[in-house]
């Protein structure tokens, strides 16, 4: 489902009931939305409150962003060849479109190293996007704000750098480099209002 379908299937989630989303190859992959929310969530609409969670055989957890960028890192590093396949798709993702279409071919293709299926990951990086444009309520350096955390998963994908040092970057909440961002953040002095795909792979 894209985005649009995607926010309504959220909202239409009952409170404390379990929404799966992607199941496959004993992966599961599901929302819920509890009615009560912890003390360290004052004056937040627990409307905008679900927890995104992954199951995988007897194990259940809260995924996060790292999951998408260390798994798209690791295909990259294995099929450097599909490096623009994996950048555009997420972008397109990014943009709205429906992760299962955006990777049906790649799903298809076969490499050494990830985490978990394209497809989940795909969706899972949806899920993120989701939940910062539904429930973030923070200022941004960054508009849309969901461009930081695209950011990072566009130099995950392109970036040569090793991949402990990018993930250093990541949980020392170091923004993403400025050339995967600045033309397309809105509060850049050097934002280009119409910019065509993978316009960050191109000296502009």
């Amino acid at each position: 489902m894209n985005k649009q379908e995607m926010f309504k299937l959220i909202k239409d989630v009952p409170f404390d009931t379990k929404k799966v989303v992607y199941k496959d190859e004993g992966i599961e992959l599901f929302l819920l939305r509890p009615s009560e929310l912890s003390k360290r969530f004052k004056g937040y609409d627990p409307k905008k409150n679900f927890q995104i969670w992954l199951k995988h055989a007897e194990r259940e957890f809260k995924p996060n962003h790292l999951r998408i960028m260390i798994d798209l890192n690791l295909r990259t590093r294995s099929r450097p060849d599909l490096k623009r396949d994996l950048l555009l798709a997420f972008d397109n993702i990014f943009y709205g479109s429906d992760p299962e279409k955006e990777l049906e071919k790649l799903s298809r293709q076969n490499f050494d190293h990830f985490l978990n299926p394209i497809v989940m990951i795909g969706i899972l990086a949806q899920l993120f996007i989701v939940e910062q444009e539904y429930g973030y309520n923070k200022e941004s350096k960054f508009d849309p704000p969901t461009l930081f955390l695209q950011g990072w998963v566009r130099e995950f994908i392109d970036s040569p750098t090793e991949i402990d040092n990018l993930c250093m970057s990541v949980c020392n909440r170091q923004p993403p480099k400025a050339k995967y961002v600045k033309l397309e953040n809105k509060k850049d002095k050097k934002h280009v209002r119409s910019l065509k795909p993978l316009w960050y792979t191109e000296e502009l």
